[in-house]
């Protein structure tokens, strides 16, 4: 089998998924973009409503980010953390495919599933929840993502095949 891989260095923290435990399933429910986040939700209802048509996008993106940070800093002032699991590992993603991301380190077990929390180095940084199976000790094959999560990845990937592809211009 062969996967078609480039270099993104993200960050993954991960643990063993087991069939019985559904605390991670919640979790990865919790995490889907509408879920996370309130201003997210109001922001797509308007849309829908068309109550949006006459702004500028841009604009109301960054005014919707600057709502974001204020909570975020809300947050911080009143040490409230965000209800997540504490997973077992942390490694760095050093290479990403179309539903496949390849580990810097070996660490994976064969065959067996896990859970992970993705960073995305995006803007807006947010985390992406992840099921996925280890088809050797540092490859890993996505089996389970958002669909808006999937397209955020795509969308990353076009963008990092898009910047190798000019550094490699510049260097020829």
């Amino acid at each position: 089998m062969s996967v078609r891989l480039v270099k993104a260095p993200i960050s993954l923290k991960f643990s063993l998924a087991h069939a019985e435990d559904e605390v991670y399933e919640r979790e990865f429910q919790r995490l889907s973009m509408s879920d996370e986040d309130p201003i997210t939700q109001w922001l797509k209802l308007a849309k829908a409503k068309g109550d949006s048509a006459e702004t500028d996008p841009v604009l109301l993106n960054l005014l919707v980010e600057l709502h974001r940070k204020i909570d975020s800093l809300e947050r911080t002032i009143k040490n409230e953390e965000p209800n997540r699991l504490d997973l077992e590992s942390h490694e760095m993603i050093e290479t990403i495919g179309f539903g496949y991301f390849d580990l810097a380190q070996s660490v994976l077990v064969l065959g067996r599933r896990y859970y992970g929390r993705i960073e995305m180095p995006v803007y807006p940084k947010r985390d992406i929840a992840v099921f996925f199976t280890a088809e050797s000790s540092s490859l890993a094959k996505i089996e389970k993502m958002h669909e808006a999560d999937e397209k955020e990845w795509a969308s990353y990937l076009t963008a990092r095949e898009r910047i190798l592809i000019r550094e490699n211009k510049r260097v020829k």
